[in-house]
């Protein structure tokens, strides 16, 4: 099948609008062109950014080794955060903004300086971040029942959706980046655990690869950029009117509700 990369973005976007899935899109960019899978989601970035919307940050996916050997790839993908996708800190999601959403808990870094080198080192990666805050990213998919490769996220903006910051920043050295106990929590029933180790052996290594490859491209990290380190521990389903907590030892804790689902 061929299909104008424009076209491909255009039936995500719909697909994201109308909260109504669609089949995989890598027939219509080609198996395996992780490029092109970029360039659709830049197009849409492009898009909100038209519209108002606000690059702050990345995103990284695809920490977990397991879900990199799932999708036959051996690399982290990114996607693009944008200023209308935060909610605040206990803040709440209500069902029509989101299609089959999952949560995980991470770390998130805010940026102190630019990052333009793409042969940084981990010493500095650590001396440009600023501070540490726990996170909930709340993905989502635009493809139907989640029946993604690695072409489907990547062109879908990395399967994000919303992200909610904790409140309370730390200093990297307050915590134990690549030991960090999580656990996070769905009306304080326990659903998911893990440790900073789960995300390529720590956060931090996690956002070194993010910056030499957003430098590689032409497009670094800048001072204020948030980033998404990736997950902790397994995601979870969203379930409609509940309220979900990540605990990060010693970083802290985060929250959001989920509004109840109503038949209105």
């Amino acid at each position: 099948m061929t299909t104008s990369l424009q076209e491909v973005a255009d039936l995500l976007h719909a697909a994201g609008e109308s909260c109504r899935p669609l089949e995989p899109v890598h027939s219509r960019i080609g198996t395996g062109d992780l490029d092109k899978a970029y360039a659709v989601q830049d197009i849409n970035v492009r898009r909100r950014e038209a519209a108002g919307s606000r690059v702050v940050g990345r995103k990284i996916g695809l920490t977990s080794v397991a879900v990199q050997k799932q999708l036959g790839v051996d690399q982290p993908d990114y996607g693009v955060l944008l200023d209308d996708m935060a909610v605040p800190d206990g803040g709440e999601v209500r069902p029509g903004r989101l299609i089959q959403p999952k949560a995980e808990a991470e770390v998130a870094f805010v940026l102190g300086r630019d990052l333009t080198d793409e042969h940084i080192t981990v010493a500095d990666m650590i001396r440009a971040v600023e501070f540490a805050l726990p996170a909930i990213e709340i993905v989502d998919s635009r493809i139907v029942d989640w029946r993604i490769s690695i072409v489907d996220t990547i062109a879908d903006n990395a399967s994000s959706a919303l992200y909610v910051l904790g409140s309370s920043p730390r200093k990297l050295d307050a915590f134990d980046v690549s030991g960090c106990e999580m656990t996070f929590e769905a009306d304080g029933q326990k659903v998911s655990s893990g440790a900073g180790h789960a995300c390529l052996g720590s956060p931090i290594s996690a956002a070194l690869w993010l910056a030499r490859t957003m430098a590689r491209m032409g497009r670094p990290l800048k001072a204020g950029d948030t980033i998404l380190s990736g997950a902790l521990g397994p995601m979870v389903r969203v379930e409609w009117g509940r309220r979900m907590e990540a605990h990060i030892a010693g970083l802290g804790s985060v929250r959001v509700s989920f509004a109840a689902e109503t038949n209105s």
